[in-house]
Order: structure tokens, then C-alpha cells, then sequence
């Protein structure tokens, strides 16, 4: 019983070992890949077996580079993911491509060889441009509407202003002027300063004539006694 099984199960593996090369052969040993453009900047691809164009059912190891016409920027490398909006074959990448022209180069590595090119055009996104009538309705909506004033809010205004002006026109004249009153204070400490100038000029002058007097009296005793 227990050789029946173990036949059982190497004649199975057998099988399998001669059914897969044979499965692999049918679709060939190489991949058609196709860059078929850009979505949003994304690089889209196409890629299937070269033999019977069946759709690769397992995950593709494959690089994304990209170079500009220009040859001044490079991008990549980056890796292939599946491409729901065109399936079963489309693949795509998760990274985008900046506005430009990209000389765009797909290489698969497994379960197959396969490499593509082409030359991608990346258009620069413009804003949306905003409609007349949304903007008329913005700037109506969002501006509140002013009134004209009346008649006679105008003349109170007017009035009211007037008599404002006449106001702050009396408290003017009112109000001692702060300049005057300074100049008056710097006046008076002048006249005060010449005072005690003047004061202490003639008491010099005094002193001096006292000591002058009191010089010439010794002078005139001194000449009595000598003589």
C-alpha cells in the first residue's frame, strides 16, 4: 500500500515537471512590451508574451527610467505595478513624470525578457479657469450692497461735521498754547540771570573802591609820620 502511494506521488511530480517547461515554451521565452503613453504622468505599458500575446498572470520585475530629450534631467528607476484601467495586460507606475518631454525606457527582467521605448510628452497642468458667471456671482454674493445715503442723512452728516470742526476750532483757541508759556518762563530766567550779573558786577566795583581807600589812607598815615 505504502509503494502505491509513493509511486502515486512521483509519477504526479513528474508530470508537473514536464507539463510546466511545456506551458512556459507555448508562450515563449520572451516579452512584448509596449510604452503606450502617460496618464497624469504616469507610464502606461502593455506587456504580454511574444509568442500567443497572452497576458503575463503573475508579478513582472521591471525597471522605469526616463531621460529628457535634452538630456539635462533623468527619472527612475522605477518599478511596474498593475494598471486597473487596463487590465489584464496595462501596467503602470505609482510615480510621475514632471511636465516635459521623457525618453521613456521599460525593461522586464522576469518571468521573461522584454524591453520598450518611447518617447512621452508630459503636458504642464494649467489651473482651472474660473467662468464669468461664477465670477460675477462670487463678486455679487460676496460683496454687501452699499446704499446711497439720503438727503438728509447727508445734510446731518454735513451738519454735524460742521459744527465737529467749530468745536475742535474753540477748544484751539481756548487752550493756553504750551509754546507761549515757555517762552515766557525762559524770558524770566533771563531777566534773573542779568539781575545778579548786574548785582555782582557793582558790588566787585564797590569792593575794589573800598580797598583802593583803605590803601591810600595807610599811604597818607605812614607819609605824616615819617615826616
Amino acid at each position: 500500500m505504502r509503494i502505491r502511494i509513493v509511486l502515486s506521488a512521483t509519477l504526479t511530480a513528474l508530470g508537473l515537471m514536464f507539463l510546466i517547461p511545456a506551458a512556459a515554451h507555448a508562450h515563449g521565452d520572451t516579452l512584448k512590451v509596449v510604452v503606450t503613453g502617460q496618464r497624469a504622468g504616469h507610464v502606461t505599458t502593455d506587456i504580454t508574451w511574444e509568442n500567443d500575446g497572452d497576458a503575463i498572470d503573475e508579478n513582472v520585475a521591471a525597471t522605469v527610467n526616463a531621460v529628457s530629450v535634452d538630456g539635462t534631467r533623468t527619472m527612475g528607476p522605477w518599478r511596474l505595478v498593475r494598471d486597473p484601467a487596463a487590465a489584464p495586460a496595462g501596467w503602470t507606475t505609482a510615480e510621475t513624470l514632471p511636465p516635459g518631454s521623457w525618453k521613456v525606457t521599460v525593461e522586464v527582467g522576469f518571468p521573461a525578457l522584454g524591453k520598450g521605448e518611447l518617447e512621452v510628452g508630459v503636458p504642464a497642468v494649467d489651473p482651472a479657469p474660473t467662468t464669468g458667471a461664477g465670477t460675477t456671482g462670487t463678486a455679487t454674493g460676496g460683496t454687501p450692497a452699499v446704499s446711497a445715503p439720503t438727503p438728509d442723512a447727508a445734510s446731518a452728516a454735513t451738519s454735524g461735521s460742521g459744527s465737529g470742526s467749530a468745536a475742535a476750532t474753540s477748544a484751539d483757541a481756548a487752550s493756553p498754547a504750551p509754546a507761549a508759556s515757555g517762552t515766557r518762563a525762559a524770558s524770566d530766567a533771563d531777566g534773573a540771570a542779568v539781575w545778579w550779573t548786574t548785582a555782582g558786577v557793582a558790588v566787585t566795583a564797590l569792593a575794589g573802591a573800598g580797598v583802593g581807600l583803605l590803601l591810600r589812607r595807610r599811604r597818607m598815615r605812614g607819609a605824616c609820620r615819617t615826616s
